[in-house]
């Protein structure tokens, strides 16, 4: 949205020609590299620019990609799903984080916004969905606060951090097995809970799903839920809902 601002600024101050503004924006929404059509507008339509979904993609198509999206002025690059392998092969200047798989490609912003968002999991064998999801709100610019393997299976760790959780603006719950954890969250808290079901648990949990449902079917008011595993979009639907309240 500024870059659109300047443009109309030297519009009205006469620099450039409306014709010229024109050709302007014709040229930014994308750019065809034949195996990619990296989006120069994602950060003007949603105010964050495009991150790179790792997974399926060669290391010289996510390095082809971020180049690309370098040079037409995204300064913070944000690779989810990236193994480690394909990260030491990006020429780039790479952040890599192995417990979450997100390679960050810039600088992570230094100003946090006002607002806290807590990531919650229900054990240590949720950590890389939890990463995924802290990761994505500290790379959007967020404050986080971690509150890890704290399950309904002993209460009373999740209950002794009763004041982190109801001064959160957003909370994260990130569980498998059963589920559970985000709604018990759920009904102490006065902010949104995001759920991240997980497929971590032993057979009828069915890789998630049983955590899905019950996420689903979730009796306290107030809880969301995202897709099996996507830290990422917890992540980032917590930091537009914390930016919306900053």
């Amino acid at each position: 949205m500024t870059d659109i601002r300047e443009l109309l600024r030297k519009v009205a101050d006469g620099k450039i020609t409306p014709e010229e503004a024109e050709l302007e924006l014709k040229k930014k929404p994308f750019e065809d590299l034949g195996f990619a059509k990296p989006d120069y507008h994602r950060g003007i339509r949603q105010g964050i620019g495009e991150v790179i979904y790792g997974e399926g993609k060669t290391a010289e198509q996510i390095g082809q990609i971020a180049e690309n999206l370098r040079e037409q002025g995204q300064n913070l690059i944000m690779i989810t799903r990236l193994s480690k392998e394909k990260a030491e092969k990006i020429s780039l200047p790479i952040l890599y984080d192995e417990v979450s798989k997100i390679g960050v490609i810039g600088e992570m912003p230094k100003e946090k916004i006002k607002g806290t968002i807590v990531v919650a999991t229900g054990g240590t064998s949720d950590l890389p969905v939890a990463e995924e999801a802290a990761l994505t709100a500290e790379v959007l610019g967020n404050r986080v606060i971690r509150l890890y393997d704290v399950g309904v299976a002993g209460l009373h760790r999740l209950l002794a951090y009763t004041e982190e959780l109801m001064s959160a603006d957003v909370i994260i719950a990130v569980a498998g097995m059963e589920g559970a954890l985000a709604s018990v969250i759920g009904g102490l808290v006065d902010c949104p809970v995001i759920a991240v079901p997980t497929g971590v648990g032993y057979g009828a949990s069915f890789q998630g799903l049983s955590a899905l449902l019950s996420m689903l079917n979730s009796c306290a008011s107030g809880v969301c839920v995202v897709n099996i595993d996507n830290g990422f979009g917890a992540g980032y639907l917590a930091s537009m809902i914390n930016h919306r309240g900053a």
